[in-house]
């Protein structure tokens, strides 16, 4: 389950406009969808759904209330879609999302495709905003031997930058006239590196805890857990967060450049950290949305794979000093 290179899932694929001829062969399409109404949608995505079911794709509705309504009317509620929660799926973490479509395309039949109608429910804030953001752009990379075709529907009402990222991370774009290549579409490597890294206020407060050279990493883990036992906050979410900060400080002592310093902050419902080293920390742009070394868990490379499936965000981080890790969890 290792990623493959970005570039092989470029805009020179397919250009010919029709879908049937597009189905053809296995490996990832992602196309985007722009929406005025819950019935246009219908009437460009039920024809992608009905013509794959024709030719033996699978079919998969994961889309807002309104949309899943049209397209259940336009398609007559076809036995064989199969309708997954939205927000179970989109309003998780992304590497769990990543695993669910892997998943799902493993159904495919021989030689076909499972045809997605998804629509990312982007969350509300600039932290939830730019993962899912970074989604758009590694699934590109994630799943390009993968045997799906995604149609991700934006409203036309979401807010610029969402409309942006859609417009920079899909190689092809569907509207009522047909199928074409996206003229906007940024190497997915490159859209990455220009994401912006969203602002923390809890950095800028006086850290809970802070270790500027960790030499001991035993001490300094049961120091951890000692705080996080005065943190009210659900248990398991705590477990995660100690895990994750354990896997994130250890790669860190391990693989990086002394001086390896640590910061962590708390505040109702809210837990950041960050870890730091000299180094200059992970080269890969995709690194953590798949195992480093496949499937192979006894390979090692885990820890950043973890960390996001661990925690609500992770943010990388580079200067002219090394790189950083920045972990957050929040709840209710």
């Amino acid at each position: 389950m290792g990623l493959e290179t970005a570039g092989s899932s470029g805009r020179h694929g397919d250009t010919s406009g029709t879908e049937a001829t597009a189905s053809s062969g296995p490996g990832f399409r992602h196309d985007a969808v722009f929406y005025d109404s819950a019935d246009e949608l219908a009437d460009i995505a039920a024809p992608f759904l009905l013509e794959g079911l024709e030719a033996g794709d699978g079919a998969v509705i994961a889309a807002g209330p309104e949309a899943a309504a049209a397209l259940h009317d336009a398609l007559g509620n076809h036995p064989l879609v199969l309708v997954l929660e939205r927000h179970a799926l989109y309003r998780v973490r992304t590497p769990t999302a990543i695993t669910t479509f892997r998943g799902l395309g493993e159904q495919a039949s021989p030689g076909r495709r499972v045809r997605v109608v998804g629509e990312v429910d982007f969350g509300a804030t600039a932290g939830d905003r730019t993962e899912w953001q970074r989604y758009e752009a590694v699934i590109n990379s994630a799943f390009a031997s993968a045997p799906l075709w995604g149609l991700c529907a934006f409203s036309t009402e979401l807010p610029e930058p969402v409309l942006d990222t859609a417009r920079h991370t899909h190689p092809h774009v569907v509207g009522r006239t047909g199928r074409m290549p996206n003229a906007d579409f940024v190497d997915p490597a490159t859209y990455l590196a220009g994401l912006p890294v969203p602002d923390e206020p809890l950095e800028r407060t006086s850290p809970a805890l802070a270790a500027d050279d960790i030499t001991d990493f035993i001490a300094l883990r049961r120091t951890i857990r000692a705080h996080l036992r005065t943190v009210a906050g659900p248990e398991d979410l705590l477990e995660d967060f100690q895990l994750a900060v354990d896997e994130m400080t250890s790669n860190a002592t391990r693989h990086g450049s002394r001086p390896v310093g640590l910061r962590l902050w708390s505040a109702p419902g809210r837990l950041v950290c960050t870890i730091s080293d000299a180094g200059a920390g992970p080269s890969d742009p995709f690194a953590g949305y798949g195992p480093a070394h496949g499937e192979d868990l006894s390979a090692g490379g885990m820890g950043l794979w973890l960390a996001r499936q661990l925690c609500d965000h992770v943010a990388l981080r580079r200067d002219a000093h090394g790189n950083s890790v920045r972990l957050t969890t929040h709840w209710t």
